[in-house]
């Protein structure tokens, strides 16, 4: 089942009359229960289609289907309700709130979460997937009393508190060590292997990419390899 399709997705800003095209009819598709990287340089386009795929941005032309469902015309109100509903994120820089505990950090998306669990089935959530990433005697702490690992750690348990359909995690080794970035890819293969949870991993770095079962590589702003999950290539005219 694909659970993300893009059909010749453009987008295009404007600076004064001119048009800037950063991607260029991009077509892909993501299957259900795939670990996936969306690998190349930077400007190559590859932020931007993940902004697409977030639902933080919609094309200038072209579709996205998410689980199903066209979001590519979808209101910015429209697609802050999918983000809540079936989109996790982990970012390079985690974006914790600072003067919040990563109890009430990773509790934060049930705000947007529906049906909106009781504050207690919230808690006991947010408690569970802390011990799931090793944090369970850390739970009160602040994100300056963290290693950037633990923060890390944090951010992919907030990403999971609404049960997303997908995660996106935007170069989520980037700001950590080689040891602590293996953990932290360990975690995202776990996720997929044991629970199918979908996991998408933009990265400009081969290493990373090489965790993933399949690389979609992109490159000024058109997708150059590795667009379509197994068996959904399509067939020539």
């Amino acid at each position: 089942m694909q659970l993300i399709t893009v059909e010749d997705v453009w987008k295009i800003y404007r600076l004064g009359e001119q048009e800037v095209p950063v991607l260029k009819g991009v077509s892909l598709t993501v299957a259900q229960g795939e670990l996936a990287a969306l690998i190349g340089p930077s400007g190559g386009g590859k932020s931007t289609l993940m902004n697409i795929l977030g639902c933080l941005d919609r094309p200038s032309r072209g579709k996205y289907w998410l689980d199903g469902e066209d979001v590519s015309e979808l209101t910015p109100e429209g697609r802050a309700t999918v983000r809540g509903r079936k989109i996790g994120f982990v970012f390079q820089s985690f974006n914790l709130l600072s003067r919040t505990s990563a109890l009430d950090n990773v509790m934060m998306p049930l705000t947007y979460a529906y049906p909106r669990p009781t504050e207690r089935e919230g808690r006991d959530r947010a408690v569970a997937l802390l011990e799931r990433v090793g944090l369970a005697e850390r739970m009160h702490h602040y994100p300056s009393q963290l290693s950037g690992g633990q923060q890390q750690r944090v951010a992919v348990a907030r990403s999971l508190i609404n049960n997303p359909s997908v995660l996106l995690a935007d170069e989520p080794t980037g700001n950590l060590d080689s040891k602590t970035s293996r953990e932290i890819l360990e975690m995202f293969q776990k996720l997929n292997e044991e629970e199918g949870l979908t996991v998408l991993i933009v990265t400009h770095d081969q290493n990373v990419a090489a965790t993933a079962k399949r690389s979609i590589k992109v490159m000024d702003g058109l997708i150059v390899s590795g667009a379509f999950a197994p068996g959904t290539e399509p067939v020539p005219a």
